[in-house]
């Protein structure tokens, strides 16, 4: 049949036209025109990739972390809440060597850090009720420097070896520092509230930073205080505890509105809230033990390097979970965590080695990060809008009072039981606990994130 004028020409190229204005019997369309801005690529497509392009000819989808960081601004306020993070590692070891070095006591030295991990609880909740109720800026920045002049006190006090009284007191007047990790996984879920799995990956990545902070904190401050002066731990301490919130509050394009208070109350009264903390509450007991175990068992300037190991193995895990399509359930994660933990005891037990009790270590640790972002996940879901940062902060108080009870068992077993060996009895035991918590309360049936 001959050409007609009014069809367009077949084509042989396998690939569909780009645009139907462009064929060739609409001339007008090849004119230029005034463009508008590109509208921005949502989390979850390839930006810059045709529609009609075939999937041999496209460009490789970024993985889950790249299209998380090409989000405006969140590199930005990720960095300033890693500064402000690192210190929350570095805080302990550096009180620690400062006090124990002035007064020759580590019994007053541990004693005025329970002090500020008591007042530290009791102030988070109401701190992060402010937040939730004012914005993260207006409450984050006087609170820090509040909490940072009483680490500076405390240090005076120390240099000038003040009375005693005057530590606990400079420790529990600076307990109000937010909770960071809180507010950073708070912004997240402002940013993402319509893409369920990249919030998934944005609290793995949140986990895998917690664990690098506790990782590296320590080192970090036994480094100075060894390397400079006694005071030189806490007084970095402070200066990046300010410095980071400092400019993780200055960016406002990120920071989550103030929701309208709701009629809900407090996160404690929504239900499965209070299980859940109960769960959180054993799962520290979990990470008390098992540091308290391993500083006993190993004994010598080795137990650092092993016990970080375990870190290690979390913050890795972290970054593998936080790319998998699907989140696991609560109790699957307690589960493998019960087996994992109990690693380190067969380790301990048949081998004697503390290079098999490092790998059972690594092991272990991969546990850890998938349970809480589990855990999390939960948290956020089940807290009302208007107080999701009290409702995180809740969370980590139960898991500071897991781990403060965890530690107490495992010293009683290092100085009372037969051998050290019997401290690694409590990690899995306490693990089973959350367990059993988890599937008698329901909690991870009733609501998942």
């Amino acid at each position: 049949m001959p050409y007609q004028p009014h069809e367009p020409y077949p084509s042989r190229s396998p690939y569909p036209p780009l645009s139907p204005s462009l064929s060739h019997h609409e001339p007008h369309a090849l004119m230029l025109t005034p463009a508008g801005p590109a509208p921005a690529p949502r989390y979850g497509t390839a930006a810059g990739v045709p529609a009609g392009v075939p999937a041999g000819r496209r460009a490789r989808r970024p993985g889950p972390y790249r299209r998380l960081f090409a989000l405006p601004g969140a590199r930005a306020f990720t960095a300033g809440n890693l500064i402000a993070r690192l210190p929350v590692g570095m805080f302990g070891v550096s009180t620690v060597v400062l006090i124990a070095g002035t007064y020759d006591s580590y019994a007053l030295a541990g004693a005025v850090g329970a002090a500020g991990l008591v007042s530290g609880a009791v102030a988070a909740p109401w701190v992060a009720r402010l937040v939730d109720r004012h914005g993260q800026a207006r409450v984050a920045v006087p609170a820090t420097v509040w909490a940072v002049l009483g680490l500076l006190a405390l240090v005076l006090c120390t240099h000038l070896r003040a009375p005693a009284w005057t530590l606990f007191a400079a420790t529990v007047l600076g307990s109000t520092m937010p909770n960071l990790g809180g507010m950073a996984r708070a912004r997240w879920a402002h940013l993402l509230k319509d893409e369920p799995r990249a919030r998934h990956t944005a609290n793995a990545f949140e986990q895998a930073a917690d664990e690098l902070c506790f990782m590296l904190g320590p080192v970090l401050a036994a480094f100075l205080c060894s390397a400079f002066f006694p005071e030189a731990g806490a007084l970095v301490t402070a200066a990046l505890l300010l410095t980071g919130v400092l400019i993780f509050a200055a960016q406002r394009s990120t920071e989550p509105p103030v929701a309208p208070r709701g009629s809900a109350g407090s996160p404690l009264r929504a239900p499965g809230m209070p299980a859940l903390l109960a769960v959180f509450l054993a799962t520290g007991a979990v990470f008390g033990s098992m540091e308290i175990g391993t500083l006993a068992y190993v004994d010598g300037p080795a137990a650092g390097p092993v016990l970080a190991l375990q870190a290690a193995g979390s913050c890795l895990a972290g970054l593998m979970y936080g790319r998998a399509r699907r989140q696991a359930r609560l109790a699957v994660c307690l589960a493998a965590m019960t087996a994992l933990m109990a690693l380190p005891l067969l380790a301990a037990a048949l081998t004697g080695s503390v290079l098999a009790l490092a790998g059972a270590l690594l092991l272990a640790g991969a546990a850890t990060a998938p349970t809480m972002v589990t855990a999390m996940g939960l948290v956020q879901h089940l807290t009302p809008p208007d107080r999701l940062n009290e409702g995180m902060t809740l969370a980590v108080t139960a898991l500071l009072g897991g781990i403060a009870a965890g530690s107490a068992t495992g010293g009683l077993l290092a100085d009372h039981a037969p051998t050290p060996l019997y401290t690694y009895l409590a990690p899995p035991t306490a693990a089973a606990l959350a367990l059993l918590l988890c599937a008698t309360t329901g909690t991870g049936r009733r609501a998942r994130p």
